[in-house]
């Protein structure tokens, strides 16, 4: 197995993953061709993410995005884990945990303060790979413009 860096190339296998990934939201091909996909590889290019692919056999079998966002609070980058899957077939042989190593050796170079992984279902995998629980992780959506908070 190699891990290296995604390139526009990898669009095809990537979208496939991703739509057996996400829970919340459904991926659009249209947005994620020209909008998404094409913006996360020049941010990893300009060194403000890291979107990494497992590939075996050719075939990319996993992938990784994180986001690296300056802090304050900190005092320099964190790196937040923010997409990570692997083929069925593939899981449990080490991809997903290859993939994060990666990511952790990439924060390292970059002297990145910490990585951060907001998750819930895949908590005891972190755990194995020494991530410790430090938050709960609380969003809001854009499409709750209609709402408005209660006083």
């Amino acid at each position: 197995m190699t891990i290296r860096d995604a390139t526009l190339s990898d669009s095809d296998d990537i979208y496939r993953l991703l739509s057996g990934f996400v829970t919340s939201y459904a991926p659009d091909r249209a947005v994620f061709d020209d909008v998404t996909f094409p913006r996360i590889i020049e941010a990893a290019a300009g060194g403000r993410a890291e979107f990494l692919v497992a590939e075996q056999d050719s075939s990319v079998v996993g992938y990784l995005l994180a986001l690296r966002t300056p802090t304050l609070f900190a005092g320099g980058t964190i790196l937040e884990l923010l997409e990570l899957t692997v083929d069925t077939p593939a899981r449990g042989r080490g991809t997903g945990s290859a993939l994060i190593r990666a990511a952790q050796a990439r924060a390292r170079e970059a002297k990145d303060v910490e990585v951060t992984v907001p998750t819930r279902r895949a908590a005891d995998f972190y755990r194995g790979l020494g991530f410790h629980e430090t938050a709960v992780h609380l969003k809001w959506s854009t499409t709750c413009w209609s709402t408005t908070p209660e006083s």
